[in-house]
């Protein structure tokens, strides 16, 4: 045992050698804090391997490698079907890999384990309190980094686990389950009968499915394929909500926002949406960042929701087909109200047949453009994969490039009709970029590029791809933003990738607003900007699967079933869609929602959807503001106020009816002075803006001017009444004079 006199040196040069250690415990950890707070930072990282992931940061954007030097990941089977490569750069180095994190781990464990060789070394007393304090110290700190570090992989994998949830299931859940996924098919598919789909539906639920309920109770909700019953759905998301379903959360979340069945509360509503987004569901997801986009109930933070529709906007992403997907429609029900003239983009019924009797007497335009039509879906028109074909193979007789290259697209992905066939799709193909058709062309450069079904070839798909380009032809801008951020074939170049991105965008390409949106959110080439990827980001989660109960609502509103119209486009305007914001309140301010008989309760709903829409640009909807404060709709009577909105209206969106109404206000001085100059002015301006306006704007000034001379003679001072009446008899009497001697001359004339 050493004695106590020699103890001091001993145990100084003790605590030298545990504070290197200590450093290098440090240092490793570093690694692994920096990780953690990207996340708390709200800059969620996704796994590498997840199929999110678009955009990686490179090491060096300003000498970025040449595509030979460096190493990519392997193509994400999911994105074998989309029409926009998803773009997986470089790895990224400032973040350890997976063996780099073993690495570290193994390094850690050997620090430990050299720790407990140093304060086990004879030299040291081993029941000193300071040395085992010590010890556990820097045991307690790399076990909580350890267990921060499986946290995060743990969200990582989550996909992973979702995989292996069948394995887990019981037989009887898993007949459930089967039976719901068979309901799904059925009702998701654009030839079979839904009526089926849903009878199916309510097998599986019978039989135990939760998402089986939850798809029956959101039906129950909108009235769609089944009775309306939202007493049913509201007890059917309580009960699952209870069990922490996020599906369910959703739509309680909904139920307190709306204020359908229970009483509104923004609260819950907010609470549930929280629990949902973090519980995975998109539409929640959807919600949150458009309340924080818009700081409804929270504090505005365009962090906060540049995390939430990133996450939503890369499950869209992720879906993207080469049709696109089912186009969406954005009908406003107030313009398509107001305006007689008002093309909602629908294909008339007759025009429909006429077209189809084109086609069948062998008009190729006819056939090509029913085609594309079917396989995009649109203007009324479902998705229809049978008839697109059926239709592109007709034109294909005929040799028509724009159909061999549709075609093509169909057999490269493949479908519920047409079989995936990577020989066929390039024989379509080939035929139609021979005749320098950019379907075909682009079509070609994909399959090149991805070398799926022909010899992969950058220079040769870059060819294409420009060849396209050069025509105007979307996939091939989009593709060429894809090949110069990942340098394939080209040297890598940022600038010159937004640049195609950019224009792909124009031709609202859905792959090029969100690769637009990762680079904005990251600063990939240009500076980061975070109003920019919300924007963008929330472009692209409104184009996605969700979208299409826009043109659902409009076909419930345009056969009568208004309440069903109402609830849908409540749902979308959660979300933050400002088309379904401005609809809700236009059928809750004619009164087509039956579901609150009283009138002040639809008006104060409605001057809330009138307010949202109002803050993402819809100039009307601005004006129904100042309507609703100056009639008093839901709100008190405030001139002010109601002179406040029609003043936004006009000024940033010169919008005629804003024009209008600040007029007749400055002419009668409501809410302000009495200004018929200004009024004046208000008035021509509105003339000037529209067409429709110039009449009510010619009576409103000819009004004015009677008004402006009374006024004029109320102003005039009549000490000297007599002069001004002298003035008006004598040109009077001198005019009567005149008239009679004329007549007395022309009777003498007559009796000569």
């Amino acid at each position: 045992m050493i004695k106590s006199d020699h103890r001091w040196p001993i145990m100084i040069i003790a605590l030298v050698l545990l504070s290197s250690l200590v450093i290098s415990i440090h240092g490793n950890d570093n690694d692994l804090q920096n990780i953690v707070n990207s996340v708390n930072d709200q800059n969620q990282k996704k796994s590498k391997s997840s199929s999110e992931e678009v955009f990686v940061e490179t090491e060096d954007e300003a000498t970025p490698p040449e595509a030979t030097n460096v190493k990519y990941s392997e193509p994400i089977n999911d994105l074998d079907i989309s029409s926009a490569i998803k773009i997986l750069t470089a790895p990224d180095l400032s973040q350890p890999d997976e063996q780099t994190k073993d690495k570290d781990s193994e390094k850690n464990k050997a620090n430990i384990k050299n720790l407990d060789n140093l304060l086990n070394f004879k030299f040291i007393l081993d029941n000193d309190p300071w040395v085992e304090n010590f010890k556990v110290a820097i045991k307690s700190s790399l076990e909580e980094s350890n267990t921060l570090e499986n946290q995060i992989e743990e969200h990582e994998n989550d996909a992973v686990g979702e995989k292996n949830m069948e394995t887990e299931m019981t037989p009887e859940q898993l007949e459930a389950h089967n039976k719901y996924l068979e309901a799904m098919k059925l009702i998701n598919s654009h030839s079979s009968n839904k009526a089926k789909g849903y009878l199916t539906m309510f097998q599986a639920a019978g039989l135990g499915s939760v998402d089986a309920k939850i798809h029956l109770a959101w039906a129950q909700l909108f009235g769609t394929h089944v009775n309306q019953n939202i007493v049913a759905a509201n007890e059917t998301f309580h009960t699952l909500a209870e069990e922490g379903n996020p599906d369910a959360q959703m739509g309680l979340g909904f139920l307190y926002s709306s204020g359908l069945g229970v009483n509104v509360s923004l609260a819950k509503s907010l609470v549930y949406y929280t629990f949902s987004a973090i519980g995975g569901n998109q539409w929640a997801q959807m919600a949150l960042g458009y309340r924080y986009y818009a700081g409804i109930s929270v504090t505005t933070s365009c962090e906060k929701a540049l995390d939430f529709y990133k996450i939503a906007a890369a499950k869209v992403a992720k879906d993207v087909t080469l049709s696109g997907g089912q186009m969406i429609h954005r009908i406003r029900l107030m313009e398509e109200a107001d305006a007689s003239g008002y093309n909602a983009g629908i294909l008339d019924k007759d025009l429909f047949e006429y077209y189809q009797l084109l086609a069948n007497k062998g008009d190729v335009t006819a056939q090509v453009g029913l085609g594309q039509l079917h396989f995009q879906g649109g203007r009324g028109i479902p998705l229809d994969y049978e008839k697109a074909h059926h239709y592109f193979l007709q034109a294909a007789e005929a040799n028509n490039p724009i159909a061999l290259g549709f075609l093509g697209r169909m057999y490269l992905e493949g479908n519920e009709y047409v079989k995936q066939d990577n020989k066929t799709a390039f024989t379509y193909f080939k035929k139609s970029a021979d005749q320098n058709n950019p379907v075909g062309q682009s079509g070609l450069g994909l399959m090149y590029m991805r070398g799926q079904g022909a010899p992969q070839d950058y220079s040769e798909a870059f060819r294409f791809f420009q060849l396209a380009a050069e025509q105007g032809w979307v996939d091939g801008q989009l593709h060429l933003g894809v090949m110069y951020h990942k340098g394939l074939g080209v040297r890598r170049d940022y600038k010159t990738a937004v640049k195609y991105f950019t224009l792909a965008s124009q031709s609202g390409h859905v792959m090029a607003y969100y690769n637009l949106a990762q680079m904005h959110a990251a600063g990939t080439g240009l500076m980061r900007s975070c109003s920019t990827a919300v924007d963008l980001y929330k472009n692209v989660v409104e184009r996605g699967r969700v979208g299409e109960k826009l043109m659902e609502a409009y076909t419930l509103h345009r056969d009568g079933h208004g309440n069903a119209a109402f609830i849908i486009y409540a749902l979308l305007s959660d979300l933050g869609y400002d088309v379904a914001q401005s609809n809700a309140a236009h059928l809750l301010d004619r009164n087509e929602v039956t579901l609150w008989p009283d009138d002040n309760a639809r008006y104060t709903r409605a001057l809330v959807y009138w307010a949202r829409s109002a803050a993402q640009g819809y100039s009307p909807a601005q004006v129904k503001l100042g309507d609703y404060h100056y009639y008093g709709w839901g709100t008190a009577v405030d001139y002010e106020i109601a002179a406040m909105h029609y003043r936004l209206a006009s000024e940033s969106q010169h919008n005629a009816q804003a024009f209008f109404n600040l007029g007749y206000m400055h002419e009668q001085g409501l809410g302000m002075s009495q200004d018929i100059h200004l009024a004046k002015r208000c008035y021509d301006m509105a003339a000037e803006t529209s067409a429709d306006a110039k009449v009510p704007a010619a009576l409103a000034l000819l009004k004015l001017s009677l008004l402006f001379s009374v006024q004029y003679l109320q102003e005039i001072k009549w000490q000297h009444w007599d002069l001004y009446l002298l003035g008006l008899l004598i040109p009077t009497l001198a005019t009567l004079v005149y008239m009679k001697l004329g007549y007395t001359n022309r009777a003498h004339q007559h009796q000569e």
